[in-house]
């Protein structure tokens, strides 16, 4: 029995390590990125990737957690997209617009 939970182990870290990138990358993208809407995509399809990979990550790790982790990972599901619509709505009623690449500017190939 022991090799199985050892299994389980190495599976829960290795979705603890990928929610954790995914995470950072979506930190990255909300410095990195010209406006709120890009900020709002990178933000919530990273966290919203990050999270539930964490939760499965401690589902792995804790299996009698499955029914509260089954929870949670719902209400991100609900929310994160709600809550983006509603901050993408607000900025469009306060007056932003969606940044634009310059007309001067050449653009950019691989």
């Amino acid at each position: 029995m022991s090799g199985v939970a050892d299994v389980f182990s190495f599976i829960g870290d290795l979705f603890l390590v990928v929610g954790g990138a995914f995470l950072f990358l979506g930190a990255l993208g909300l410095l990195r990125m010209p406006d709120v809407f890009n900020r709002i995509q990178a933000g919530t399809k990273a966290a919203t990737l990050g999270a539930l990979s964490l939760l499965v990550g401690v589902g792995f790790q804790h299996p009698e957690w499955a029914g509260k982790l089954a929870l949670i990972a719902l209400f991100v599901l609900i929310t994160t997209p709600v809550g983006s619509s509603a901050i993408a709505r607000a900025a469009l009623l306060t007056g932003l617009r969606p940044w634009r690449k310059a007309h001067g500017e050449a653009e950019e190939k691989p």
